[in-house]
């Protein structure tokens, strides 16, 4: 496995940004940004040898500063929502910035995935490192973050998030890479199939805010324990789905949070790519780009919706606000320490 930097741009501000390319020996290639931790592209063999990039993004850095859609982001320091922007802690309420109808989203204002990271080579990793400061975004104590990037060559990429505090805080990491395994610009990923190894999701009102109840997939269109098509059942009657404008539901996945264990698999008949991603975090988000409206990406290609789909391993949205989900609180000395795996193939 090789890694090798180059410049990809530089920031409205004038500081310079670096593209890492890790590559293995059967031509896999992504590309990741010192920008955001960002996943610029994802280059796969498909089933002709043919290598396709299937990560949705941008060619230029000035569209990743203006966009609104993480698109390959590293999300922190909370992943998905927290409702009103509170929470409350040892006996203290916090307050962070609503940027999302009056809850908070993805971090905040300025999220990680708009920060600039320091960038190491380890071996065969990189590491992305980076300070946040005590009250940023609202968020108790300093954190330090690092988040170590590996390609092996049997074509799994795997993210180690590490993080740090000085001071009771809550911390959710994740990233925020849209797929479309027939290539970023081929269109609507409906007919791509996936398994979610998940009895159950979280259940949400009509600002995505979870209710605090886990409802079974047993009988409804979330069922995803066999492949099935992304878009078989999409647009079903069913609540769940008409408020969220499609799928955007947090699984819970089977086994025990901490174990690296299957959460989901998938495939495309077109272009024969598959995959297999493992988490030791307790939940995965299924989001089907339900907000893409003709946004233009890389080589001029317009996404609209349906264009991707993520899969961001997570603790559950919100959850610091509901007990009887797990917790994402960390104390003073505590580490914050999760694995996400993604291995591609062809089927």
């Amino acid at each position: 496995m090789s890694i090798e930097k180059s410049l990809f741009g530089k920031t409205s501000d004038g500081r310079e940004v670096d593209l890492y390319t890790l590559a293995n020996s059967s031509g896999m290639q992504v590309g990741i940004l010192s920008y955001g931790g960002i996943i610029a592209f994802l280059k796969v063999p498909d089933k002709n040898g043919r290598l396709l990039d299937i990560t949705l993004g941008f060619d230029s850095l000035a569209d990743y500063e203006n966009s609104d859609t993480y698109f390959g982001a590293l999300i922190g320091r909370f992943a998905n929502r927290i409702g009103k922007g509170r929470f409350s802690l040892e006996g203290r309420e916090y307050t962070l910035a609503c940027n999302n109808n009056g809850n908070h989203l993805h971090g905040g204002d300025v999220g990680f995935n708009s920060r600039i990271w320091s960038a190491d080579i380890k071996g065969n990793k990189l590491v992305l490192s980076l300070f946040s400061p005590d009250g940023e975004e609202g968020y108790p104590g300093n954190l330090r973050v690092s988040v170590a990037h590996s390609l092996d060559e049997d074509g799994t990429f795997r993210w180690e998030y590490h993080a740090k505090t000085d001071k009771t805080t809550i911390c959710n990491l994740t990233n925020h890479a849209y797929f479309n395994l027939s290539g970023h610009d081929s269109g609507s990923v409906y007919g791509q199939y996936v398994q979610i190894n998940s009895d159950e999701f979280v259940e949400t009102d009509s600002e995505l805010i979870p209710t605090g109840r886990m409802l079974a997939v047993e009988g409804t269109p979330m069922d995803f324990r066999q492949p099935r098509a992304i878009g078989e059942r999409i647009n079903a009657d069913y609540a769940p789905l008409t408020l969220a404008g499609g799928y955007d539901h947090c699984y819970a996945v089977r086994g025990a949070t901490g174990s690296l264990r299957d959460a989901v698999s998938g495939y495309d008949n077109k272009s024969g790519i598959s995959f297999e991603l493992k988490t030791t975090m307790p939940g995965v988000q299924l989001y089907t780009g339900n907000f893409l409206n003709g946004v233009k990406g890389k080589n001029s290609a317009i996404y609209q919706k349906g264009s991707g789909f993520c899969l961001e391993t997570e603790y559950f949205p919100d959850s610091v606000n509901h007990k009887n989900f797990e917790q994402p609180v960390f104390r003073a000395g505590e580490e914050f320490y999760h694995v996400t795996t993604i291995k591609f193939g062809v089927k």
